[in-house]
């Protein structure tokens, strides 16, 4: 019966499903997936080129800022603090009044001593008198020698009493001198410690005031042993090391100096040496304990190879850049690192000057792709490219 039914379509119908399957075949064969390799296009990069030039050989270290001085301001004597000569945080010079302690008992002390000197210096004069007397006797025999003698040994015993009041009438007068209290050396004085009207001591422990001297200030920093042949060279040959302080992070940085001594010693405990540098400071950027990092110049390297950091790659080979060859392929290139600054470092050994080396686009090379150059500023203002959807 179904035979029959199909006998009885007309030619068109069969016309019909032969196109059908026609057009469905060719759909199978344009949308299933190629197996086909395509030629791998070219990638865009950004090179640079390698350049002779100098390189700093700079060691970097945390360092800490140090006061050339710093005093904790005490009272000699004992007594009540009547009058604060300075504002917390003024900038003082060496001399500059700070305080005062009550000096009524030590001029008390000071008048007592004087009037003792002048009783027993009289007591002198009169004794030496009595003794040139005896002299005379002496010489007519008419005294004793017993005599003479009593009165030469009164008359050194009053000079031995003299010098002792004499020490006493210097001693009152220093002590009444520590009752003005002036500033040691120049610098900044901090916050106060204690009020007018307290009894102070040379015992106190925090003292009346901390000054710190501000220009020139110092930094102290420590460096492995195994960079002291290097700064011992530069300080042997006479020249002033430069140093320059940055921020704790090491991006900004507070000021220049240069190296002011090498301390004669390496800790046994940690391996390194300890070195202080100097900085006038004069903008006052640099503070008492302040942590920064010390970057100091020993040495620079000329005529080397100098290329961008961003170049340098790590991997199987080690160290190594992606050349740009004339045929705009790259090849992998081993190279030796020297020292570096800023985004910049030196070659010392697998560059010369101007090879071309890849600084962006780098991550997706392999050893003898092709590459098309783009210019940096192209390279910065060409937005991600979006992602392409998946083939079916």
């Amino acid at each position: 019966m179904f035979e029959r039914h199909l006998r009885g379509r007309p030619p068109l119908f069969w016309a019909g499903v032969v196109f059908a399957a026609v057009v469905v075949v060719g759909l199978w064969i344009a949308l299933r997936p190629s197996t086909t390799p395509r030629a791998a296009l070219p990638l865009p990069v950004v090179a640079s080129t390698a350049a002779i030039g100098e390189m700093p050989v700079i060691y970097t270290a945390l360092g800490t800022v140090t006061p050339l001085a710093s005093v904790t301001v005490r009272t000699q004597v004992s007594g009540q603090l009547v009058a604060i000569g300075f504002t917390e945080g003024q900038e003082v010079k060496a001399g500059d009044f700070l305080a005062q302690i009550d000096p009524r008992p030590f001029q008390a002390a000071l008048d007592q001593a004087e009037g003792q000197l002048e009783r027993d210096q009289a007591q002198l004069a009169g004794a030496r008198v009595d003794l040139a007397r005896y002299g005379v006797l002496i010489k007519q025999d008419s005294i004793a020698k017993q005599t003479y003698d009593d009165q030469t040994a009164t008359v050194r015993q009053l000079e031995g009493t003299v010098k002792l009041d004499q020490a006493a009438v210097e001693t009152a007068r220093v002590n009444l001198s520590y009752c003005h209290i002036v500033a040691p050396a120049a610098g900044r004085v901090g916050l106060r410690q204690i009020d007018p009207g307290n009894y102070v001591t040379p015992s106190d422990t925090n003292g009346l005031v901390l000054l710190n001297q501000m220009q020139p200030i110092s930094v102290l920093f420590s460096l492995p042993q195994e960079d002291l042949e290097a700064v011992l060279t530069g300080v042997h040959g006479g020249a002033k090391l430069p140093v320059a302080a940055y921020d704790s992070t090491g991006n900004t940085k507070l000021a220049d100096g240069t190296l002011a001594s090498v301390d004669n010693t390496i800790n046994t405990s940690t391996g390194t040496f300890q070195l202080r540098a100097s900085f006038p400071n004069a903008d006052e950027k640099l503070f008492p304990n302040q942590f920064v990092n010390a970057h100091i110049t020993v040495d620079t390297l000329k005529n080397v190879v100098v290329i961008p950091s961003a170049a340098i790659q790590r991997g199987a080979p080690g160290t190594f850049v992606y050349v740009v060859g004339s045929d705009d392929a790259v090849s992998v290139q081993p190279v030796t690192l020297g020292p570096s600054a800023g985004e910049t470092v030196a070659i010392l050994k697998g560059l010369k000057a101007g090879d071309s080396v890849v600084v962006d686009g780098a991550d997706k090379l392999k050893n003898g792709a092709k590459v098309t150059l783009r210019s940096p500023s192209a390279a910065a203002s060409t937005p991600p490219a979006a992602a392409a959807p998946a083939r079916p």
